[in-house]
Order: structure tokens, then C-alpha cells, then sequence
């Protein structure tokens, strides 16, 4: 069967010019590539209605109301992780609309809103917070030159085996444990690699592979002392007000 689709008004007066010539509607199909439906319900319209225009559709009628949209907006965004079910739900307590979960997620759509993985981060107390203001207040105004004398250090740690614990695999009825479809890991992670670095508008210096566990005596030993201080002294002498690395005062030598 051929598939069904909207005809123009050019292909619309095509076909009742052809059919009024005689021309059978199922050829008149053909030519048109459409079901034989579709040339038979536009002969009808037209003996009914003499046109063969359709009629204006009015669609589906909205299930909220503006005021109701606004509700779903002012939930998702008062709790960011609110399902669209738990929006739907406080909606029918409230005004008592019957809607289900994809009607929620439309209206989010029509504001902007997207449903997405969030950012993980570390828990901040309100003292982490407040210093934190306090550091970019006081450095807000600071120019390049003095950027220039800060070395930013950092630690990372690198799987070596993947935990991507999303991958899917296709696989029939009784396949489960069939080539292909099982994925091998390691078990306890595989293992990872940590490593220290250093960075500044001028220099970084080299990549430090940490080993086993890293002690104060250590950090001091294997990193301040061999890498950070021939790093701070590559930079330049200290200024008042000046920071060293990770935005801390540090001693110059």
C-alpha cells in the first residue's frame, strides 16, 4: 500500500480535474502516489462541500493553562531533580488537571528546560563557601602581570580501565553470556595512575607520578622542594598581596 500524505492545492485541483475527465480514482492515486483513500475522501468533500480545501483543524485542546505552565516551570525550577512525575503529581494536588509525565516534560521543553546529567562537585560547608568568596573579592580586580606570578598545581587520577557503567549491548533471548556480548573487566577497577603538575602563564613543570600513598614528608620531599620552588623562582620575586600555589602564601626561597 502505498503511504498516505497531505496533498497541495495544486495536486488537490490535479486530481478532481482528472477524476471529472473520467480518470478512475485509483489511477489517479497512482499518479499522485498516495493511497486510494486520499482521492477518495477529496471526491467526497468536494460533492459535499464543493471545494477541496480541507477544513481548518482546531488540533487537540490543551490539558494546563498557562497558569498551571507556570506552576510546572516554578517546581522544576525551585528542585532542579524533580521527576516529571513528582511535577505531575503536585500539579493534581493542586489544581487537579488530569495530565501524565510526557504533557510535564513538553511544558519544561516549551521553557527551555532539558533533563540532563548534573555536574557532580564536592560538598562546600558554608566556611568553604565563604572563603571562597573572599578569595575571588580580593582577587577580582588582579591584572595579568600579577596572574603571572601564580602557579596553579593540581592532582589527577587516571583510570586504566573504563567504569562507564552506561554500555549497552545488543543481544538476543538466550545470548547473554554469547561472544561479543559480555564485556570484560578488571576486577577492583584495573588499577589507576595518579599524577601531580603544575602550571603558570610562563612555565609548567614536569608530570610527577605519585606512588602508593603520598605523605606530608613526601609531598614536601618529592614535590615542594624539587618542583615547586625552582617553579616559583622561574616566575619571579614575590609582590605584597601576591599568591603562590592553589591561591595559598608561599615562602620564596
Amino acid at each position: 500500500m502505498l503511504p498516505r500524505r497531505k496533498l497541495s492545492d495544486l495536486d488537490r485541483g490535479r486530481a478532481m480535474g482528472w477524476l471529472q475527465d473520467g480518470v478512475a480514482a485509483r489511477q489517479v492515486a497512482q499518479r499522485l502516489a498516495v493511497a486510494p483513500s486520499v482521492i477518495i475522501r477529496l471526491k467526497q468533500r468536494f460533492h459535499a462541500t464543493g471545494r477541496v480545501q480541507e477544513r481548518q483543524r482546531s488540533g487537540r485542546p490543551r490539558v494546563t493553562t498557562q497558569r498551571e505552565d507556570r506552576f510546572i516551570q516554578r517546581q522544576a525550577m525551585q528542585q532542579r531533580m524533580a521527576t516529571a512525575n513528582n511535577i505531575r503529581q503536585r500539579l493534581q494536588a493542586t489544581t487537579n488537571p488530569v495530565v501524565s509525565g510526557q504533557t510535564i516534560r513538553n511544558r519544561l521543553h516549551n521553557f527551555g528546560l532539558r533533563a540532563r546529567r548534573p555536574v557532580r562537585g564536592t560538598t562546600l560547608t558554608a566556611n568553604h563557601r565563604a572563603a571562597r568568596r573572599a578569595w575571588c573579592t580580593q582577587h577580582v580586580r588582579w591584572q595579568r602581570q600579577q596572574w603571572a606570578q601564580v602557579l596553579v598545581t593540581d592532582e589527577s587520577r587516571f583510570c586504566l580501565e573504563p567504569t562507564d557503567g552506561r554500555i549497552r549491548v545488543w543481544r538476543r533471548r538466550g545470548e547473554r553470556f554469547a561472544e561479543g556480548a559480555v564485556l570484560e573487566r578488571q576486577r577492583f577497577g584495573g588499577g589507576s595512575v595518579m599524577v601531580w603538575g603544575g602550571i603558570s602563564t610562563r612555565l609548567r613543570t614536569p608530570l610527577y607520578h605519585v606512588v602508593c600513598n603520598l605523605t606530608g614528608v613526601r609531598y614536601q620531599n618529592e614535590i615542594l622542594q624539587p618542583l615547586v620552588v625552582p617553579a616559583l623562582q622561574a616566575i619571579g620575586p614575590s609582590r605584597p598581596g601576591s599568591t603562590g600555589c592553589c591561591g595559598k602564601p608561599t615562602a620564596r626561597t
